[in-house]
């Protein structure tokens, strides 16, 4: 798994059953990209990792939003789906948190259980 930096990559989940589905995946992982978010966004492509968290808010929210949390072997643990102006509960046992546009992650098969995957893109370094 390993240690992620703020970027792009690919989340994969591993259905039960079925292939693997393939999601654009935002990492923020520093506390600027964490606490920023999907803060004043009309939307996102795909999902947003927020790693470490295990709690997040919809407070200045503009869109509902699903949010699965994760533990440290990246099993799903819950997901939710919530309305602009909430406040989260912590779950005790996640480290990270994923985000997306509500009712996506059912389209994807994200449920209790599931286990996923993060794979990052390379950085392409300036020549």
């Amino acid at each position: 798994m390993g240690r992620w930096r703020d970027g792009r990559g690919t989340l994969v989940v591993q259905r039960s059953g079925g292939a693997a589905v393939s999601v654009p995946l935002e990492i923020a992982t520093s506390y600027r990209a964490r606490t920023k978010g999907l803060l004043g966004r009309d939307g996102v492509e795909g999902a947003i990792l927020l790693s470490p968290a295990n709690g997040i808010h919809t407070f200045r929210m503009r869109i509902p939003i699903d949010v699965a949390y994760l533990d440290r072997r990246l099993t799903v643990i819950a997901v939710r789906t919530m309305r602009p102006g909430r406040l989260g509960l912590p779950r005790l046992r996640s480290r990270h948190v994923l985000e997306s546009e509500a009712g996506a992650m059912v389209t994807w098969g994200v449920e209790a259980g599931t286990r996923v995957t993060v794979q990052e893109q390379e950085q392409e370094l300036p020549e």
